[in-house]
């Protein structure tokens, strides 16, 4: 356990270039006080010591911004970066040199049983806001982008960005995107030549009422 907090506190420093001395990341880092206080309560929750487990969860919350079920499993040198607003659900599966920025969420999708939390490989890398939801894996050496929502599997060794989630980079290599822009829908413009299409038709029908008339006088 001491390895492990040691180890907490070295990711820092090769992280951060903020990180000016042992004292000053101890004292006022947020990210490792959750993650310090997440590793204690989730060996109370390994016990089967729900309760306490969850108390002490919601203790971390309440200092820190930072939620982080006691259930979710999480590997070695984890870095949460600022991190306010960062939440990780209880079946979240989390590899080894893993970091995360301020208002990433690891969630579900529904009220669903059993693993409904994304697992992510090592070396992964969640940028501001990314939100990844359900079951799913996102593979080793990947990154998803900021303000991303990812609904589904993200390959090894890719990068993510959009909403929904799309892989625009793969093994070093730019994926060409199967959506060409000028097919993009526009519900402005649907909008307006629905307009048209029914003030057409109107004008018809008076068109049309307006010969009736005549022929009948």
């Amino acid at each position: 356990m001491w390895k492990l907090l040691k180890e907490d506190v070295s990711v820092v420093f090769e992280q951060d270039p903020a990180a000016r001395n042992t004292l000053e990341v101890v004292l006022t880092y947020s990210g490792l006080h959750a993650i310090w206080l997440h590793r204690f309560a989730h060996a109370l929750f390994r016990r089967k010591w729900f309760f306490a487990a969850r108390a002490l969860s919601q203790i971390s919350r309440f200092f820190t911004g930072i939620e982080i079920h006691p259930g979710a499993v999480i590997g070695r040198r984890f870095f949460i970066d600022h991190g306010m607003g960062v939440v990780i659900g209880e079946t979240c599966e989390i590899g080894d040199n893993v970091t995360i920025y301020q208002g990433v969420t690891l969630g579900g999708t529904g009220k669903e049983k059993g693993k409904r939390h994304p697992t992510l490989g090592n070396n992964v890398l969640v940028a501001t806001g990314a939100k990844v939801l359900g079951s799913i894996v996102i593979g080793d050496h990947s990154k998803v982008g900021a303000g991303s929502v990812v609904l589904k599997d993200v390959p090894a060794n890719a990068t993510v960005v959009g909403i929904p989630g799309k892989v625009v980079i793969q093994d070093g290599v730019k994926v060409k995107p199967d959506l060409n822009h000028q097919d993009m829908p526009d519900p402005v413009m649907d909008r307006c030549e629905g307009m048209e299409r029914k003030i057409a038709a109107l004008e018809q029908e008076l068109a049309q009422t307006k010969k009736a008339q005549q022929e009948r006088g």
